[in-house]
């Protein structure tokens, strides 16, 4: 397939413990740049009332997911609770070649899954808190898990941050304005990348051409 775009699309994976401000800064991110997009995750749960097939999710049966993942149609997944999630491969990719970034809102298993099947095109940016006791307080100041819950997602949130290393980019999220200007910063220099910009070898041949026209 050609590319419609002098820019080839980027995946952008936003990974963190719960609490630490992904969901905030993804949404900050969609609202400086509408042109991209959310990855929508194909899952074998049922939908729930007022769920769109392709909107909130990629509703399939168990059988036809696990046809797409025999088929490499997913560029990661992984079983939840009895369900399985996964991220589609054809829409990521017509995304990319329209020129189009993605932005994926998934752990560190689902990351590396991503950057082993389109090596070259993900950048992983892993978001960190700026205290254990601040992550704590920014779980329960949201008033909506019970202190059994709280407890499981601190502890999960160990595992998570011993993943750090595996990340192109790590930000410290003390202030979410300061980390949503280095999240732009990060993302604008990868977008300006020599291998990401293919139009720069026809402009430096046009450029060679006025030399010697002289």
């Amino acid at each position: 397939m050609t590319p419609k775009s002098p820019r080839r699309g980027l995946l952008l994976i936003l990974s963190s413990p719960s609490g630490a401000g992904k969901s905030t800064l993804s949404r900050m991110l969609m609202a400086w740049d509408p042109t991209m997009r959310f990855s929508v995750s194909a899952t074998t749960r049922k939908p729930r009332p007022g769920e769109v097939d392709g909107r909130e999710y990629y509703f399939r049966s168990r059988e036809e997911f696990q046809a797409m993942v025999a088929q490499g149609q997913m560029l990661e997944h992984a079983e939840v609770f009895g369900n399985f999630y996964g991220s589609p491969r054809g829409p990521v990719e017509v995304a990319m070649l329209a020129g189009t970034d993605t932005v994926f809102d998934i752990d560190w298993q689902g990351g590396q899954q991503v950057k082993q099947a389109m090596r070259g095109d993900v950048v992983s940016i892993f978001i960190l808190p700026p205290s254990i006791a601040e992550l704590d307080r920014r779980l329960r100041s949201r008033a909506q898990d019970s202190d059994e819950v709280i407890a499981g997602r601190m502890a999960k949130s160990r595992d998570e941050i011993s993943h750090w290393l595996e990340y192109d980019y790590v930000l410290v999220n003390r202030d979410v304005d300061e980390t949503f200007e280095q999240l732009k910063a990060i993302l604008t220099a990868e977008r300006l990348k020599r291998d990401r910009q293919p139009q720069l070898s026809a402009f430096v041949r046009t450029l060679n051409e006025e030399f010697d026209a002289r």
